[in-house]
This record gives C-alpha cells, sequence and structure tokens, in this order.
C-alpha cells in the first residue's frame, strides 16, 4: 500500500546546513520534513575536523564564517543543548619568506572583510605557543577559532526536532521528484509519496544529482580529505594551527588525541561509498605537521578516514532559489563550511520565509548555469 503524506516545506540533506534550515522553518511554524539517504550529519557533517575557523575561511565568506562561529559559542541558545565546543584562538604560520608575504596578502584579506587577525612575531608566536617550530619567520593570531565533536552534532539536532516538530527521516532514498507548479512529489524507493510546497535541496556533493530533476546541469567537485588521529599524548598544543600555504590544520583535544587534516586529499567512490588514502599524501601531512610541532614525533597515528567537501567550479557556494522552478531552493558548497553552517542555514529559512532582504548574489545558482 502507497502512503503519502504532505508537508509545507521538505529539505533533503541532513546536514548542518539542511538541520539549521530545517529547525529554523519549525521554529517559524511551517510542518518540516528533514530526510537524508544515510543518517543525520553523519557524512561531511559528520566525518570532517569539526573546525571553526577563520584563518582557513575564502575572504568574501569572513561575514558569514564570523556569524556562524557566534553561533557555535552559544549552541545553548538555538540548538537548545550544549555541544562539546572548544573556543581556542587560531594560529597561521609562516616558515619562509614566500610564506610571510602570503600570509601577509592572504590575513589582510581577511582583515578587510572584518576579520580580527593581528600578527605576531616570531618571539610572541613562541610565547603563545612554546612548542612551535623556532624556524617560524611569523605568525597570524585570530581569537575566533575553536573546533567542535562533529560525532555529537547530529545527537543534539534530533534531540531538538522532536521538540519542535521536525519530521527527521533518516537512510531514505528519493528516486524522483515531480513538480506541477503548485507541488512537490517526492517518490520514495519504498514507493511512498511526500508531498511539499516548498523544497530545499541541501545534498552537499549530491547537489549536482539533485539538481538534474529540475533540468540542471552543473559541475560539483568531490574533494575526498584525509583526515589522521594521533594516539593519547601530554598536552603540546593550545591553539588551532594552520599554516599559510594553507595545507595543514592541526588540533588537540581534551583526551591528549592530536587530529591533523588540512587538505590531503584520499580517494573515494561517491557511487559504493568507498575510501582509500593516500599513503604519500598521508606522510606529506604528517610532515607537515611534525615541521610545524616537532613535539609530535614522539606519538603514533591511530586512525585515518576521509572527510568530503563539494566545490563548484569558481570554489564559491550555492544558496538561494533555483531559477525558474517557484519555491525550490538549494545550498551547498560553502569553503568552511562547517564554521559559517549554523548562520547560512538561518539566512536560508529566512529566504524561504520571505524575510531575508539581503541580496546575496555571490550565491546565485545562475551564475553556474
Amino acid at each position: 500500500m502507497i502512503h503519502k503524506s504532505t508537508y509545507d516545506v521538505v529539505v533533503i540533506g541532513a546536514g548542518i546546513m539542511g538541520c539549521t534550515t530545517a529547525l529554523h522553518l519549525a521554529k517559524s511554524g511551517m510542518s518540516t520534513l528533514i530526510l537524508d539517504k544515510g543518517n543525520i550529519c553523519r557524512e561531511a557533517s559528520g566525518v570532517n575536523a569539526g573546525t571553526l575557523t577563520i584563518h582557513m575561511t575564502r575572504a568574501q565568506l569572513i561575514p558569514y564564517a564570523m556569524k556562524g562561529w557566534k553561533l557555535w559559542m552559544n549552541t545553548k541558545e538555538w540548538l537548545g543543548d550544549d555541544i562539546e565546543v572548544t573556543k581556542t584562538p587560531g594560529l597561521c604560520l609562516a616558515f619562509s619568506e614566500a610564506d610571510e608575504k602570503l600570509l601577509v596578502h592572504r590575513s589582510n584579506a581577511r582583515i578587510q572583510q572584518g576579520a580580527p587577525i593581528k600578527f605576531l612575531s616570531k618571539k610572541e608566536a613562541l610565547n603563545l605557543e612554546p612548542n612551535l617550530n623556532p624556524n617560524i619567520k611569523m605568525a597570524a593570531f585570530c581569537e575566533m577559532d575553536g573546533f567542535v565533536n562533529s560525532y555529537k552534532t547530529g545527537l543534539v539536532f534530533s534531540k531538538i526536532f522532536k521538540k519542535v516538530g521536525v519530521n527527521l527521516l533518516e537512510n531514505e532514498k528519493i528516486e524522483m521528484v515531480e513538480n506541477n507548479g503548485k507541488s512537490f512529489f517526492l517518490k520514495l524507493k519504498n514507493n511512498n509519496i511526500i508531498e511539499a510546497n516548498k523544497i530545499v535541496l541541501a545534498g552537499g556533493l549530491w547537489l549536482e544529482e539533485m539538481l538534474k530533476w529540475f533540468k540542471i546541469n552543473i559541475r560539483i567537485k568531490c574533494l575526498p580529505q584525509q583526515l589522521i588521529v594521533t594516539e593519547r599524548i601530554n598536552p603540546i598544543l593550545k591553539t588551532v594551527i594552520t599554516i599559510a600555504n594553507g595545507k595543514l590544520s592541526l588540533k588537540q583535544f581534551s583526551n591528549g588525541t592530536t587530529l591533523i587534516g588540512g587538505g590531503w586529499p584520499g580517494q573515494r567512490n561517491i557511487d559504493n561509498d568507498k575510501f582509500e588514502p593516500l599513503p604519500e599524501n598521508l606522510i606529506g601531512n604528517i610532515q607537515l605537521a611534525c615541521h610545524s610541532i616537532p613535539a609530535l614525533k614522539n606519538s603514533r597515528v591511530l586512525r585515518v578516514w576521509g572527510g568530503l567537501e563539494a566545490e563548484t567550479k569558481d570554489a564559491m557556494p550555492i544558496m538561494g532559489k533555483i531559477p525558474q522552478i517557484d519555491n525550490a531552493f538549494v545550498i551547498g558548497s560553502f569553503h568552511s563550511g562547517y564554521t559559517s553552517g549554523p548562520y547560512v542555514g538561518y539566512l536560508m529559512a529566512k529566504m524561504i520565509l520571505g524575510q531575508d532582504e539581503i541580496k546575496h548574489d555571490l550565491f546565485s545558482l545562475s551564475r553556474l548555469l
């Protein structure tokens, strides 16, 4: 027997952005369903490093990242619960004259967008973080940094969804989406039908396939970034460490484990969900981490896994209406999206409700068509 259900809005994709969008829509009084082909916050939002960074955010996105960072620091207010969020400064390091020029150039671009970044001398950086490689030339300091225990975000969203009336459907694959001009009809793998007045595509890497439902073809690049976690060691880091060329992200958790990332790719087939590390990239990432913090040489690697990033052809996000399709919206491909996720999800909800009067032209899907 085919079961049919109707909602004001359906959000497809239960990552940070989709979940935040659904949460605010439900709080506004809309009957809301969010569904995912897997589990809530278990793709990019669950297997990445959980870094809350300004140093690694593209300059144009700094205002969004800063507001997202502030929301992460106050999850009790909008999520109704505290997530394991660690607030700590961030240091971006330069080891050569070329690095210094790059660091100053990129940091100034972020400062122009409002980032609270200041430059530190070698001595000042070593006083702040004594375990740094003493061969550094200089560093950029930002008080807005930190990280989230990304494994817990889905649990907290699930809890508040029950309170505000968001219906969550996990491990559910959509076979087809049809639009008659008034409503959207989602046919699920079990042949059940969901009808919605509005639809939001928040599927991250899978936006390329989702947009084909509306005969829209764009390219979404898959970046299967490798992450490395070490065994527990004595405290060696007080800050989150990045470097000028952008290929390192380093942080230590309260239990002593250290997480090493920074965009060194592995291999992942999104069709069968198989991830394979690339040994040469693992070695390069570890060497760079040990060069920055020599005390890491005394630790051992425990586990390696892959987190996904989705990137458009111009490396800028998508957020807004789907052209020529009434009541259809899309959001995704935000660089450093974990940081800005809560804020851009809030903005997406405001757009859908007709309450966001600011034009976010940088993020229009039309530019990619």
